[in-house]
């Protein structure tokens, strides 16, 4: 299969501080790990940015300007506790939603198979009108409502296995039946939401708590047992992953402990439900993970299953 890798170098621009566990070095220690050999049939791809109708399509104009209009020339201006722009953050946030529409544009013309985005800032955090946890704009929603939109994608599926839950998905998701969030996530745990209860107009919305300290048992069991056969009977005429990799046991913002094989494995599962549903139409944007090497090697799972035929 051919996989579409999109980023670019102004994904880089966006830099909260040295302390700061969302950094330039995250994008980094992925784009290397895959710049190895086996990773060679990867067609490599600039992330254009987004534009405003592509974010208005999630985002209120007042937060679309709230970002847009506040980033500093110099310094760091906090939008909350742990949310900060820098002189670059406008770029790489633009870049980072731009890059999924971009990818479902290419899987839709056939250039590719699917595609991962590695970009950053992360986005499943940020709801319409708030930027947290990170997140500035909710990249995987644009570019969801951006399959609806441009190329009449009318049922689309979320699967999000970060560590945290997606509560900016769910909010956007929430009263559309026709828009599926599947997201497994440990609890209790930031930002506080994504309780089973949780469940959408339409039951839409599909909350898999995890324990701290649940590792593969237990993800596999709630993947197998509920996620992926609703997945499979919402029948999506789109997928997208919402790939965190914080999940990983030698994360240290989370205690969960799930494997580079549980990536693995769970990427192919979407993957074979994609091609049966949708002729494979599938693009995975980054979320969190917060281990250089976890995250490393996390991600060469995750794409060497993209890859896989």
């Amino acid at each position: 299969m051919h996989t579409l890798l999109f980023s670019h170098m102004d994904c880089f621009g966006h830099d909260m501080g040295r302390q700061h566990p969302e950094q330039p070095a995250r994008l980094k220690a992925i784009l290397q790990a895959l710049d190895k050999p086996a990773f060679t049939e990867l067609v490599r791809q600039d992330a254009p940015l987004a534009t405003r109708g592509q974010l208005l399509r999630v985002h209120s104009a007042a937060h679309i300007d709230l970002v847009l209009n506040n980033v500093p020339s110099s310094g760091l201006y906090p939008l909350d506790g742990d949310t900060l722009l820098s002189p670059g953050s406008a770029q790489a946030a633009l870049r980072a939603a731009g890059a999924v529409c971009a990818a479902v544009d290419a899987v839709m013309a056939g250039e590719g198979d699917n595609a991962f985005c590695a970009v950053r800032p992360p986005g499943h955090h940020a709801e319409p009108d708030v930027a947290m946890g990170f997140c500035l704009f909710s990249n995987v929603a644009v570019g969801a409502l951006h399959a609806r939109v441009q190329h009449k994608c009318h049922r689309i599926a979320v699967v999000d296995f970060d560590v945290h839950h997606g509560n900016g998905t769910q909010a956007v998701f929430w009263n559309d039946p026709d828009l599926l969030l599947i997201s497994s996530h440990q609890v209790p745990l930031y930002p506080g939401t994504g309780l089973a209860g949780e469940r959408g107009v339409a039951n839409n919305i599909m909350n898999l708590p995890l324990p701290p300290m649940g590792g593969s048992a237990e993800f596999r069991e709630q993947m197998n047992k509920v996620a992926l056969p609703r997945l499979a009977a919402f029948d999506p005429d789109f997928i997208f992953i919402s790939a965190g990799f914080d999940a990983h046991e030698d994360d240290p913002l989370a205690s969960l402990c799930l494997t580079d094989e549980d990536f693995g494995w769970v990427t192919g599962e979407i993957k074979r439900i994609a091609l049966h549903a949708c002729r494979g139409r599938l693009v995975s944007s980054l979320e969190g993970g917060y281990d250089l090497h976890a995250l490393a090697s996390g991600v060469t799972a995750h794409v060497r299953a993209l890859m896989e035929n």
